[in-house]
């Protein structure tokens, strides 16, 4: 068997592109994954386009020499939109020996250490009994044992610091109140802390309410502050999102920088690095909450990793039972009591719905987005 041809499509969400690649061979088996919209997307699907002569008439089965060759061969490798392409094509490949195997992807790296993945998603809410609220029918309608909320109102960029921890002191007791003691709590203010010492002070103050983790609370490219306040904060510090490849992650974990790490499989490198990275964490003491606020093809890959994970924590999720989400794959992933069921057909086990390519055709991101009132774009 060989490989064909890589090709990168779009599906437009409302808010963002999601990044479908599909990695296509002469014996008919066409392989599935997804790429991380950094920005540029269709640098992405170039990139992607362009790794076509590097690999094509190459065996699928050699995964690991085919991400050495896009990987060491490209100038500058660690660019995102490097990595973002090469993770969309890695995960098409171990699709690919799934299906020709028969055996489900987990099972290629290692096989499962559990039987269903635990999953958490983030409630909406503009004040505290929004978000409440909105957590509650969460928890009842799906089962989650976790949740993840923001600390900012949509407002707070303009307030002043003191009453920005106020609201978000609020915002969590709202929601611990409405789900109870038993329902686990990450709290994510989007690296909006730029200062460690103030985010020391939101972690002190959120406490008592015992938060699963707090999320990339300042900006992650500077490892050492970020470790500083991990050796003091309260709460267990994650971060890792837009961290990528196991160098940068070795980094990040010799440093001390994190108690939880969220590696995003399409954008870090694809399974063949989420599972290095996972290993390197292990041997750190450290647990793996994947990150992915993408799409259900996205979903379904990190649901193979963290199957064949020990240090495995939970994966950030959303429904597949609503809205554009629920188009995408012919059969969605099953979601019982807040934990995915394992699929057990061949390769990744789902299948594209190729309507959805022509139905939300590719927008550009940043058209209409909201701006902050110092003009510069909102973070998101």
């Amino acid at each position: 068997m060989k490989i064909t041809k890589l090709q990168c499509d779009y599906i437009w969400t409302g808010s963002r592109n999601w990044l479908i690649v599909r990695v296509r061979t002469d014996a008919g088996i066409t392989g599935i994954g997804e790429a991380f919209p950094i920005g540029p997307d269709r640098a992405i699907a170039e990139t992607v386009s362009y790794f076509q002569s590097w690999i094509e008439g190459w065996d699928p089965f050699d995964i690991e020499r085919v991400w050495h060759e896009l990987y060491a061969g490209s100038r500058f490798p660690t660019g995102s939109i490097i990595t973002s392409a090469i993770s969309g094509i890695d995960q098409a490949l171990w699709d690919i020996k799934g299906r020709a195997l028969g055996v489900p992807v987990y099972e290629l790296l290692g096989g499962k250490v559990r039987d269903r993945i635990r999953v958490y998603q983030s409630p909406e809410g503009e004040t505290p009994a929004e978000l409440a609220d909105d957590a509650r029918r969460l928890v009842e309608r799906y089962g989650f044992t976790a949740l993840k909320i923001g600390p900012f109102a949509a407002a707070a960029d303009t307030w002043p610091w003191s009453r920005q921890v106020d609201s978000a002191e609020e915002r969590l007791a709202a929601v611990r109140d409405a789900v109870g003691p038993d329902i686990d709590i990450g709290v994510d203010p989007h690296a909006k802390i730029f200062e460690p010492v103030r985010a020391l002070e939101m972690a002190e103050r959120l406490k008592p309410y015992r938060p699963m983790f707090f999320e990339e609370p300042v900006r992650p490219e500077n490892f050492e502050a970020l470790a500083k306040l991990t050796a003091k904060s309260p709460i267990p510090i994650a971060t890792g999102e837009a961290v990528f490849t196991k160098f940068q992650f070795r980094d990040l974990l010799a440093t001390g920088a994190a108690d939880i790490i969220q590696p995003d499989v399409a954008a870090t490198g694809g399974l063949t690095e989420m599972k290095k990275i996972a290993a390197m964490a292990e041997a750190h003491y450290v647990s793996v909450a994947p990150h992915n606020p993408l799409g259900p093809l996205a979903s379904t890959t990190n649901v193979h990793f963290a199957a064949t994970a020990p240090n495995f924590l939970v994966l950030e999720y959303h429904a597949d039972d609503v809205g554009l989400r629920a188009e995408v794959l012919h059969e969605p992933l099953k979601l019982e009591d807040g934990y995915v069921v394992l699929p057990d057909a061949p390769g990744l086990g789902v299948d594209l719905n190729e309507e959805v390519f022509e139905k939300y055709p590719y927008r550009d991101w940043r058209r209409g987005r909201p701006t902050k009132p110092d003009g510069m774009l909102a973070f998101i």
